[in-house]
């Protein structure tokens, strides 16, 4: 059973850059045909794809992100990274990891809170 763990500090300033990470367990990041992804929910609002990694290494970003923001991997931690740039108030959610397959998200985290404020 693979599990996605993610970390990072919950509190960013405003115009800083908002750094996660996700610790995967159980599986291994470049396992043939999985994609692991970044996924946020703000206050009130429905989820958000952000961007995703594949078990080759190639990224994908959402249009709407995709300025501010980078995905990476360190394969001898098992580990994905989130940095997303130039935060904002309106970058304040709970972010999750997620491991996809076939459109089908089987695997997340327990998610992690972020509040960018002053």
């Amino acid at each position: 059973q693979v599990l996605l763990q993610e970390s990072g500090p919950g509190l960013v300033k405003p115009s800083q850059t908002l750094s996660l990470t996700c610790t995967v367990s159980g599986g291994s990041i470049t396992t043939d045909y999985y994609y692991w992804n970044w996924i946020r929910q703000p206050p009130g609002k429905g989820l958000e794809w952000m961007g995703a990694i594949g078990y080759s290494g190639t990224t994908f970003y959402s249009p709407a992100l995709k300025s501010r923001t980078s995905i990476s991997r360190d394969t001898s931690k098992n580990q994905i990274t989130l940095q997303l740039s130039s935060v904002t108030p309106e970058d304040t959610a709970v972010y999750y990891c997620a491991r996809e397959r076939g459109y089908d998200f089987g695997s997340w985290g327990q998610g992690t809170q972020v509040t960018v404020s002053s």
